[in-house]
């Protein structure tokens, strides 16, 4: 047994390093939960398998502890390097408007968290994950895998020009805006696939695309706001 003044010094200690073996009292679940009620269900989602993966991911995982407070608001949440995670609608939304199927084999562009990815594991065969900037794509490789998304391919690589060794792609979403749709990206559509991408540069707008064999045709479109898409075109 500890001397009264050992044990004391102890206690002490604890409280001054916060306890760094308490365990996360956090009700993550239920602010998941909440999440999908309240800024899912409530505004226009209606897909439950989008609903369901969007309940099971935990998003709070893939944002850094400094900010992870905020990883079930209604509001994107930065990352780190100048980069941000997207508002769960916007994911939702995305996610919902490709129309992702379990055969489909899809390309991402702009990982980021990699949360994106594993909605998109869930949802589909295969994804394939393209991030430019190196600890990003670092810490999804690490992350997604530990966190039992196994499906997911991660490359650090020039967004802009897509990864045409898997081509073509049943379905491409892109999570940052270049100013214009990159034409490697339609030549690795595969025709009749859908391709959700921000386009624009001061005014932005969220284009859900579908290839024919002429070109692409715009289905719908969202006022939006994502961060710039870096690399050459």
């Amino acid at each position: 047994m500890l001397p009264v003044a050992l044990l004391f010094i102890a206690v002490l200690f604890c409280i001054s390093a916060t306890c760094e073996l308490q365990p996360d009292v956090r009700d993550w679940q239920s602010e998941r939960a909440r999440m999908v009620e309240e800024q899912l269900k409530r505004r226009d989602i209606r897909d439950e398998r989008v609903l369901s993966a969007m309940l099971s991911v935990p998003r709070h995982l893939f944002i850094p502890e400094s900010a992870r407070g905020g990883a079930y608001g209604d509001f994107p949440v930065p990352i780190g390097y100048g980069q941000t995670i997207s508002q769960p609608y916007i994911v939702a939304f995305m996610t919902e408007s490709l129309k992702v199927a379990p055969e489909h084999r899809v390309l991402e562009i702009g990982t980021g968290s990699g949360y994106q990815a594993a909605v998109l594991s869930v949802l589909a065969k295969e994804v394939f994950t393209i991030e430019i900037v190196e600890p990003l794509a670092k810490r999804a490789r690490a992350t997604l895998p530990d966190l039992g998304y196994r499906n997911v391919e991660v490359r650090t690589g020039n967004g802009y020009l897509g990864w045409p060794e898997h081509a073509p792609y049943d379905r491409i979403i892109v999570t940052a805006a270049p100013p214009e749709v990159p034409p490697a990206l339609v030549q690795q559509l595969k025709v009749g696939g859908l391709m959700a991408i921000p386009v624009g540069v001061s005014d932005q707008e969220l284009r859900i695309m579908r290839r024919t064999a002429t070109g692409m045709e715009t289905i719908a479109t969202l006022p939006v706001r994502f961060v710039p898409m870096v690399g050459k075109s």
